[in-house]
């Protein structure tokens, strides 16, 4: 039978929050955080690993090395809001640490599930191998990111892009504006409401696994 990992008070959490997001609030309501959002997410991405761990080659990976904290970093910020208004984690082998391998990166908040893959933080000489990648297999590159299977879970692929390029890649990149990218990332969305739904790990998987050729192909 499909299990359901999180229930309406999840999501009122975080409505809450988004009214009150500051440290009174959040102390005087922890036990709600640590019951029904924190343990219920953990759950969750447990079981994504356990299902992902043989084909996508986690190794001994744990939620806690995925798992990003609800505290927001406001060093640098005008927003000076404490806590971020969904829990986030990124499942590949390294966990959260491994920003510029091909991963599943998701985001539960109130509204929407975000579900993002590819490569986001690739390394320079990583952007450089894509990038000739791409020029060098441009229909390849094309073909995938045009497979129906993709198509029905995903747009195209988003990044931001460089003004400047290495000249050997110029001609290619005026064929295939993709080469500009610094960054190749894909995003499936769901209403928060489906979280609800029993079957949403499977469905998770689902989707991620139409994204296996294109990860491939930047790997």
């Amino acid at each position: 039978m499909a299990k359901t990992f999180f229930s309406e008070e999840y999501l009122k959490f975080f409505m809450d929050l988004a009214r009150e997001n500051n440290k009174e609030f959040f102390d005087a309501n922890k036990s709600r955080y640590q019951k029904h959002v924190k343990a219920a997410f953990e759950g969750f991405v447990e079981q994504l690993i356990s299902k992902m761990k043989k084909d996508y080659g986690l190794g001994e990976l744990s939620a806690s090395e995925c798992i990003f904290r609800i505290n927001r970093d406001i060093r640098f910020s005008k927003d000076k809001t404490p806590y971020k208004l969904q829990m986030s984690a990124l499942i590949t082998k390294g966990g959260r640490k491994n920003m510029s391998a091909p991963a599943l990166y998701i985001e539960i908040g109130p509204e929407h599930l975000n579900l993002y893959s590819g490569v986001y933080m690739p390394e320079k000489d990583q952007l450089l191998s894509i990038r000739t990648k791409i020029a060098k297999h441009t229909k390849a590159f094309v073909k995938i990111i045009e497979e129906k299977n993709f198509v029905k879970y995903f747009e195209a692929p988003q990044g931001e892009k460089s003004k400047i390029l290495p000249a050997e890649l110029k001609s290619a990149a005026a064929e295939c504006s993709y080469i500009y990218n610094k960054q190749f990332y894909i995003m499936h969305t769901i209403d928060a409401e489906k979280i609800l739904e029993p079957g949403l790990d499977d469905y998770i998987l689902e989707v991620y696994s139409a994204a296996d050729d294109f990860n491939a192909f930047l790997s």
